[in-house]
């Protein structure tokens, strides 16, 4: 048959492996790339900024008008976000199997608006909120309803973000075709620019809705993110014709984990019966060769274990280290007070300080030294993070011990609970800058690390494995909390008495530096026998 020039030229610039929207053929030239990352990147931004909206200044809401103490509220904290955090595998697993990346980012989007206008609601009508009250130690708790209806909001939101999150990743990488060269280098740039990216999001959040929400009103602080999930849904459809979508097997995610991992179970009997030399060796090479996927999958299970305290260090970002604030001066000239929760964007400061060098400047050094495209490898920058998170508890520890000495000293503080000691807040710089540092190298890597090391039609699966480590970490950290609390409170004063004055969050946080340290050499020593599963390059 004959081809005419113009079949040859729309054959040479389709996408192999990839359709458009409707099932057509997607040509290079018109789709994919960073056209239609930059619109998914703008999805994140804006889901970011509601997410965080919420997150970070929760344990503000669940001390405050729900009247909890600060060990419960950090371990609903922590149970909720743990929970966010590892529903992504369910979602990972339906988009997967079912719906497809595309359907998947607008149903858990519409569900996230209609969580987050639930959460709005529990904080405008009377007969869903507490009362307000001048005098916390006479105000009425909240009734069980009014509890359950903001938690019901809450765990809608959670679901939303289980479909949200490892979909919109996976689907904003979808758009670079890895065996094109200038396109695969692309997409190893756009998980650096793609945290850099949703942490802006993360730091206008914490300057305006937190503000907002501890200044004007909970009401108006839970309404704007509803409106940014709406708006995140008004950007994502404009670049509907331009995205790519990849074609994956129709088989169910985790039957396809199960289906090779079988496989490989029968390759090595049938090796192990072998008799013959020959056969022998031929069998080798065959197990060689058709054992690559199932190595992938279950190489992943110790690096995933070993950073769960990992997971746990990243928790007290929000929780903790907010409660510490509180207790400080927070004062910018004579009118006005830093929210608590703004504390946090030092670590999107450094994280937007740190991936820039990192991606402009670093990798290009070192992939001269090593011949690595990426620079160092995924497992050695995650590495470094773990060691620099590990360095972040232990300042940590070493402020809130001098926090703990000036409260004592100024026994004004220790009598009278909620009265700021006369410390700055800026004594917690040096933590939340290190736990930026940490998560711009350790979270970039497992993004790329997950999304890269699993078989090609499990990549949300992978990122949700990523995610999942947050979420179990948050559970060890409520376990974590809940249990200590306990214990140290049979024999005297909680590590986490709800006056921080009289707790002993230094001590939590030396445990953590020890854990964290720990899992670091465990991680060093499965990192060492890790085999890459690699396209063309052996890392």
């Amino acid at each position: 048959m004959d081809v005419s020039p113009t079949t040859a030229l729309l054959g040479d610039d389709t996408v192999d492996g990839a359709v458009g929207y409707g099932g057509r053929p997607v040509l290079r030239s018109k789709s994919g790339g960073w056209r239609s990352a930059v619109l998914i990147i703008g999805v994140e931004i804006t889901e970011r900024f509601a997410f965080y909206g919420i997150e970070n200044n929760l344990i503000s809401y669940l001390t405050g008008p729900l009247r909890q103490s600060t060990a419960r509220a950090a371990t609903n904290v922590n149970i909720w976000y743990g929970t966010s955090t590892v529903l992504p595998l369910f979602g990972a697993f339906v988009a997967d199997s079912y719906l497809g990346r595309y359907r998947m980012i607008v149903a858990s989007t519409l569900l996230y608006i209609l969580g987050l206008g639930f959460l709005t609601l529990s904080a405008i009508l009377p007969s869903l909120r507490p009362p307000d009250c001048l005098n916390p130690s006479f105000c009425p708790p909240p009734t069980p309803f009014q509890v359950f209806f903001f938690f019901t909001s809450l765990y809608i939101i959670a679901l939303a973000q289980g479909g949200h999150r490892p979909c919109v990743q996976a689907f904003g990488a979808d758009q670079f075709d890895e065996r094109d060269p200038n396109e695969s280098k692309a997409r190893s740039s756009f998980f650096n620019w793609w945290y850099f990216a949703l942490q802006s999001g993360i730091l206008v959040s914490l300057w305006s809705v937190t503000y907002i929400q501890d200044n004007v009103s909970w009401a108006l602080g839970f309404g704007i993110p509803c409106i940014a999930m709406a708006v995140a849904l008004f950007i994502f459809s404009l670049g509907s014709f331009s995205y790519r979508h990849l074609i994956v097997e129709e088989e169910s995610s985790f039957g396809r984990v199960a289906s090779v991992l079988a496989a490989s179970a029968r390759r090595r009997f049938r090796r192990a019966i072998k008799t013959s030399k020959d056969e022998g060796l031929e069998a080798c090479k065959e197990v060689e060769a058709e054992e690559k996927e199932a190595r992938a999958v279950l190489q992943l299970v110790p690096i995933w274990a070993t950073l769960l305290i990992f997971g746990v260090v990243f928790s007290q970002t929000s929780t903790l280290f907010t409660k510490q604030a509180n207790t400080m001066i927070r004062k910018i000239g004579p009118n006005f007070e830093i929210p608590a929760a703004t504390m946090q964007m030092f670590i999107c400061v450094a994280i937007i300080v740190v991936l820039p060098l990192y991606d402009r400047l670093l990798v290009p050094v070192m992939r001269s030294f090593t011949k690595i495209k990426s620079g160092i490898t995924m497992l050695q920058r995650i590495g470094v993070g773990m060691s620099i998170s590990s360095l972040a508890m232990v300042v940590a520890a070493l402020v809130e011990a001098h926090r703990l000495a000036v409260a004592h000293d100024q026994t004004v503080s220790v009598n009278m609970p909620g009265e700021n000691v006369q410390m700055s807040v800026g004594w917690l710089i040096p933590q939340y800058i290190l736990c930026g540092a940490a998560d711009a190298l350790t979270m970039v890597g497992l993004q790329e690390f997950f999304y890269d090391q699993v078989p090609d039609g499990l990549r949300s699966i992978g990122l949700a494995l990523y995610l999942s480590i947050f979420g179990m970490g948050n559970f060890l950290s409520g376990f974590l909390i809940s249990a200590i609390d306990k214990a140290s409170g049979a024999h005297g004063e909680s590590w986490f008495s709800t006056d921080l004055n009289r707790a002993h969050l230094d001590y939590f946080y030396w445990l953590l530096a020890a854990l964290n340290t720990l899992g670091l050499g465990t991680f060093v020593y499965f990192s060492r026998s890790y085999i890459y599963k690699t396209k063309g390059e052996d890392e």
